[in-house]
């Protein structure tokens, strides 16, 4: 959806991207931690407005690199 501006399931459209918000409890950020440090990496999110189907989408290239170093 984030590519195509359009819902892979039902063809619609209409699509939000909402934002992640690191500092938020229980955000849907990826946690990465070394000894007493944790960092957040956000997660944006594409909903279909008609069908409700979501993708997840890490947008930065550094944070998916972090990611990878961090989880391999």
């Amino acid at each position: 959806m984030k590519n195509t501006s359009r819902c892979p399931k039902c063809g619609s459209q209409s699509i939000l991207r909402v934002p992640d918000d690191a500092h938020r409890y229980l955000s849907n950020s990826i946690c990465i931690t070394k000894m007493a440090f944790v960092k957040r990496i956000p997660v944006a999110r594409y909903v279909c407005r008609d069908c409700g189907f979501v993708e997840n989408w890490v947008e930065a290239r550094h944070e998916r690199e972090e990611i990878a170093r961090a989880w391999g």
